[in-house]
């Protein structure tokens, strides 16, 4: 008789007519039982399950629940695990922060990133000094305390401390030399022949220029008296330190270039004539050329005013300006007087300003 498949029930037991049902003998094969599920603790320690029987479904992988803190209930509580029989209990590891870690920057705040407490001290510190040096800057600018450095001061308070610091030779030299300086472009030479004491302006000019002037005041006055190489002509340069700030300066100047002051016969400086001097017979009546220039970038008037050194009167006395124009037959013109003041002003007054740039320079 055929033997049934393995794993299969024949649909009825066969029986030989006569025999009972007791005697019958089974002839199936006994299915193995199915395994119980291992356990969540075994299954985390034990090696993988060997695959079900033929026909059997595998059985659902364990799931583990999980604590608050995200990890596996089995890995987060402190239970015994068993390895080869022996329990085995599963120490509680806590790393140590490293040494950088902050915890007022790892706690972020409501707007976003959190800025560390040390660089927002920082920050206002910065904040704060800067604030102060400016203030400090800022009061010595209006208080007028620039008495540091000479170049921390600016050239117009610096020129006007220079009448009583200046070496003499610096501002009116023994010889100043002229180039192109004469009529046609020749060469000038001009020997100095006297310096007057530093004074006042009572005497220095006329009524009509002294009053002109009082609106810048008279600090000092500062003159000299040259020659030219010939000995023939003779002329006083001057520097005026005025009392003045810049505004005053600038609308004197404003004055006298739109009603040309600086053209008038009776506003024409005096000459300073020492005796026992080349300019000995130099007078109000030898006055035959001037000029006169208010500065507006430092406290200074700078005039010059020439004629001839035998004396001689002038009756007709004409601007520097105009003296030096070439159709200009007037004797001032063609002696070339008007060369010889404005030559002397513009050389004194190149000296003066080389003097405040060295004085205000920034030391390196």
């Amino acid at each position: 008789m055929p033997q049934p498949r393995p794993g299969t029930v024949p649909p009825a037991a066969t029986r030989r007519v006569g025999e009972s049902w007791e005697s019958l003998s089974e002839t199936t094969r006994r299915l193995r039982p199915i395994p119980a599920a291992p356990s969540a603790t075994r299954t985390a320690v034990t090696t993988p399950p060997t695959a079900p029987p033929p026909g059997v479904a595998p059985a659902a992988p364990a799931t583990h629940s999980s604590g608050s803190s995200g990890l596996p209930r089995h890995l987060a509580e402190d239970e015994d695990l068993r390895l080869g029989g022996a329990p085995v209990h599963r120490p509680f590891v806590s790393l140590a922060p490293p040494d950088t870690y902050d915890p007022d920057a790892a706690r972020p705040s409501a707007g976003g990133t959190r800025i560390r407490p040390r660089v927002a001290a920082a920050a206002a510190c910065v904040v704060l000094g800067l604030g102060l040096i400016g203030g400090a800057v800022t009061g010595s600018w209006l208080t007028g305390d620039n008495d540091g450095a000479p170049g921390a001061r600016d050239a117009f308070t610096a020129a006007g401390d220079l009448w009583h610091s200046i070496p003499v030779d610096e501002l009116f030299p023994p010889t100043v030399k002229g180039e192109g300086a004469g009529p046609g472009g020749a060469d000038r030479t001009w020997i100095r022949v006297a310096v007057a004491p530093a004074s006042g302006c009572e005497d220095a000019f006329d009524p009509l220029l002294r009053k002109v002037l009082t609106p810048v005041g008279c600090l000092r006055l500062l003159r000299a008296t040259y020659t030219d190489a010939t000995r023939s002509h003779v002329t006083t340069v001057g520097l005026l330190f005025t009392k003045a700030d810049s505004a005053a300066m600038s609308a004197l100047n404003s004055r006298f270039t739109a009603q040309g002051l600086d053209r008038r016969r009776d506003l024409m400086p005096r000459p300073y004539a020492p005796k026992d001097s080349a300019a000995a017979g130099f007078g109000d009546d030898q006055r035959a050329s001037w000029t006169v220039s208010v500065l507006t970038d430092a406290p200074v008037v700078v005039y010059a005013v020439s004629g001839f050194a035998d004396g001689r009167a002038v009756t007709d006395p004409q601007p520097a300006e105009e003296a030096m124009k070439t159709d200009a037959g007037t004797p001032p013109a063609q002696a070339g007087l008007g060369h010889d003041a404005q030559g002397l002003a513009d050389r004194v007054e190149r000296s003066l300003r080389k003097t405040v740039n060295s004085a205000t320079e920034k030391p390196s």
